[in-house]
């Protein structure tokens, strides 16, 4: 840029000449009403100059949400510094009459930490309204916490086989926007994976390692406000999931079933006790309890509706009589207080229609009041 350029402003409509410089950061641009404005450098780009004649200039937003931040993580990989939202980049393109569109400013390759040469990336969820946990929908994000360009994938698991989610680049210290979601597709997000590549652009670089990390989602806590914390990457609260800290993957919740079944069988042959003499088996000790109240089963119930509440109750009654329905005789209490009786009912509704071979009767006044009900397995 130098005097006589003809320069538009990015952020602002306007533009003229420039007739001089206040100091290396800002030029004096003379408007077509003869006043010389002050404006940043970078606030400028050159429309016209004594080699390049171009007609024209647009400006388009870039198809991806983007933040950019300070000092991330220390080198001990524990969280620092602060965190601040950016907003959408800008691309200038200037066009020719007789040649395709071709970018015509120069874009800075992205600032660089002394901490961002490990590399370090997350799979982040966040609650779009924290104070409305019962309803709100949640975005995800991959916050990329280092100095590379970070290529990846972002799959979820369909039986055996998966499903590309989203593929794109986020840049260097940078979160990436995924998608949205709301509680309604959780079960599709119980088991997913993400795929990664890390390099520099047009500079020399230490290879890192290409990371594919598969997670198991915990969907109970999208339910739970206290789950999601305070991040450097987020003004709000948010659930983070490693996928590599510090150059070194995060490590591997799934394995292949067959090395799983062949590992559990050579243990089982390895620790089989020698023989023993027959033993009578011991008494019943007696029935087994289950307290089906809310605060029994989850830390924090705030923002959950009563439904919500007793679909989570049902669900822990439903999986002690799937896991016991073979042990004939077996009792089992389940104590779920006397209330308004939702909860009672609820239960006698599901062993009369689904476990119709089970017998079951108030438990013992004496022992629970009349907010119990005693299940007998009868197979």
């Amino acid at each position: 840029m130098k005097i006589g350029d003809k320069v538009r402003f990015l952020s602002e409509v306007g533009g003229g000449t420039v007739t001089g410089f206040q100091d290396k950061n800002i030029v004096l641009v003379r408007d077509e009403d003869g006043f010389d404005i002050p404006m940043p450098v970078r606030e400028c780009v050159v429309i016209e100059t004594d080699d390049y004649n171009i007609a024209r200039v647009n400006t388009g937003e870039r198809n991806q949400m983007k933040g950019s931040y300070g000092s991330g993580f220390n080198g001990g990989g524990q969280p620092s510094g602060r965190f601040r939202s950016e907003k959408p980049d800008t691309y200038v393109h200037a066009f020719d009459d007789d040649e395709d569109d071709k970018p015509i400013t120069f874009k800075p390759h992205p600032e660089e930490r002394r901490e961002g040469e490990k590399l370090n990336v997350f799979l982040a969820f966040v609650p779009v309204e924290p104070k409305q946990m019962s309803s709100t929908t949640f975005e995800a994000y991959l916050v990329n916490d280092s100095n590379f360009y970070v290529n990846f994938t972002y799959l979820s698991a369909e039986g055996t086989s998966w499903r590309a989610r989203f593929e794109g680049e986020a840049e260097p210290n940078t979160k990436l926007f995924i998608e949205e979601f709301d509680r309604s597709q959780l079960n599709e997000l119980e088991h997913v994976c993400i795929q990664c590549m890390a390099l520099k652009k047009e500079k020399t670089f230490l290879l890192k390692p290409v990371a594919q990390v598969e997670l198991r989602i915990d969907t109970v806590k999208f339910y739970k406000l206290h789950t999601f914390r305070n991040s450097d990457f987020f003004e709000e609260p948010t659930l983070l999931y490693d996928i590599v800290r510090d150059d070194v993957p995060a490590r591997q919740v799934f394995v292949n079933a067959s090395q799983l079944q062949e590992a559990l069988l050579k243990k089982n042959r390895d620790e089989r006790p020698a023989a023993q003499p027959a033993r009578k088996p011991a008494k019943d000790s007696g029935p087994l309890e289950i307290d089906l109240h809310i605060h029994e089963l989850l830390d924090n119930i705030n923002g959950m509706s009563n439904s919500e509440i007793l679909e989570v109750q049902l669900k822990k009654f439903r999986s002690v009589m799937d896991e016991h329905l073979a042990d004939k005789g077996k009792k089992i209490v389940f104590i779920h207080g006397k209330g308004e009786g939702v909860l009672r009912n609820a239960i006698i509704k599901e062993l009369k229609h689904k476990y119709k071979s089970c017998a079951y009767q108030d438990a013992s006044f004496r022992e629970y009041g009349f907010g119990a009900t005693l299940v007998t397995i009868h197979g």
